[in-house]
């Protein structure tokens, strides 16, 4: 038996003293991990586009908690240095790296725009990659054997499973972000870093408004739990992962979707 038991959830998933920067963190799925984050007890950076979207994020969130926001274009490579670099000014350690930033582009498939491709793989696919790159310093300098330093990604049982409305750009970065999870979790394991991705299904945001308003009710009933995400359902899976509780999980893609991808029809 192991010397090291814990025997209370603080011990287990509280994040007292940890710095976190959560991307896309002013809305959504990025809100809630920030949130949750916040109150397990960890001092997090939040980034977004829009400046005033950033600043009403922080404002809300600083309610639960220490939490900084700073503006960034991260589908820009020179916006995500520059981002790295306040970061890392700030401490030089970091603990949490979520990256959620993403986009989704929904266009005919004879007439998909290049310009669309290109966006939202720059800042679902490229924009962690290079995040992961500038921040590796720091992320290296705040893990130990005991206690990992943490990627999560964010990914989508889009990834998983083939949706009955195809989204090319969207499902093809997601893939790739999943088996980018699993090559640095290969590399960085060694350095005591951890790189796992959360898999959400459909769960209540900006993004998704307009397909809820026509199709939530059909989505939530064709999930084996009947229900879409809710806020509790991904900051369990985000404070698990950054937390003691997760410290020897990596490479894994874990769905946090009621069942839908795992369960749908010809995915075993």
């Amino acid at each position: 038996m192991a010397d090291n038991q814990f025997t209370t959830h603080t011990e287990l998933f509280g994040l007292r003293g940890k710095y976190a920067l959560v991307t896309g963190g002013t809305r959504g799925i990025g809100m809630m991990i920030a949130r949750s984050l916040l109150q397990a007890g960890a001092r997090v950076v939040i980034s977004s586009r829009n400046a005033d979207t950033c600043a009403e994020a922080q404002r809300l969130l600083s309610e639960f908690g220490d939490v900084q926001a700073i503006p960034a274009d991260l589908s820009r490579h020179d916006e995500c240095q520059r981002l790295a670099d306040l970061v890392q000014a700030d401490s030089e350690r970091l603990d949490i790296l979520v990256n959620n930033a993403g986009a989704m582009r929904r266009e005919p498939l004879e007439t998909f725009p290049d310009e669309a491709w290109d966006a939202v793989i720059d800042l679902n696919l490229k924009s962690p990659f290079w995040l992961v790159q500038a921040l590796l310093p720091a992320l290296r300098k705040a893990g130990t054997a005991d206690d990992p330093a943490r990627i999560i990604n964010i990914g989508s049982i889009a990834a998983i499973h083939v949706a009955p409305s195809p989204n090319y750009s969207y499902a093809s970065s997601k893939a790739a972000l999943h088996q980018l999870t699993r090559v640095l979790a290969r590399e960085l394991g060694p350095q005591h870093v951890t790189v796992n991705a959360v898999a959400p299904g459909v769960f209540p945001s900006q993004m998704m408004d307009s397909t809820l308003d026509a199709i939530g009710d059909t989505i939530a009933a064709s999930a084996p739990l009947r229900r879409l995400g809710r806020d509790d359902d991904m900051a369990g899976a985000a404070v698990f992962l950054a937390s003691r509780a997760g410290s020897y999980l990596t490479g894994a893609i874990i769905p946090v979707d009621g069942g839908t991808a795992t369960t749908a029809s010809g995915i075993h």
